[in-house]
């Protein structure tokens, strides 16, 4: 029987192949489709932003957090363009048929 303590016989640390150098699409698609919600206010392209971002904080490896990995950060951006496209539905009125809304008319 061998002593496990023996230096010949110890083997180096080593992370899976696939947690090395592969890059997080899903993380930078979300931040891509957020930043266009904002960019253009589009209600409906706000939701798959959402999801997008979920799927890309699921599906990440543990280890890529401290490899510069975005983490909760695009979920958060993608939450963000969601307020950010509905919010004018809460403060500005509904105008009515046939009126325009003028800086003059103010």
């Amino acid at each position: 029987m061998s002593d496990p303590r023996d230096p010949s016989i110890e083997a180096p640390y080593s992370l899976p192949k696939s947690w090395g150098k592969e890059t997080e699409g899903l993380a930078a698609m979300s931040m891509f489709i957020s930043g266009l919600v904002m960019v253009t206010r589009n209600r409906y392209l706000a939701w798959p932003a959402i999801l997008v971002a979920i799927t890309g904080y699921v599906g990440s490896r543990p280890l890529r957090q401290k490899d510069g990995g975005q983490g909760l950060s695009g979920v958060v951006f993608a939450l963000a363009a969601t307020v950010s496209a509905y919010l004018p539905m809460l403060f500005l009125p509904p105008l009515e048929r046939n009126q325009v809304l003028l800086p003059i008319d103010q």
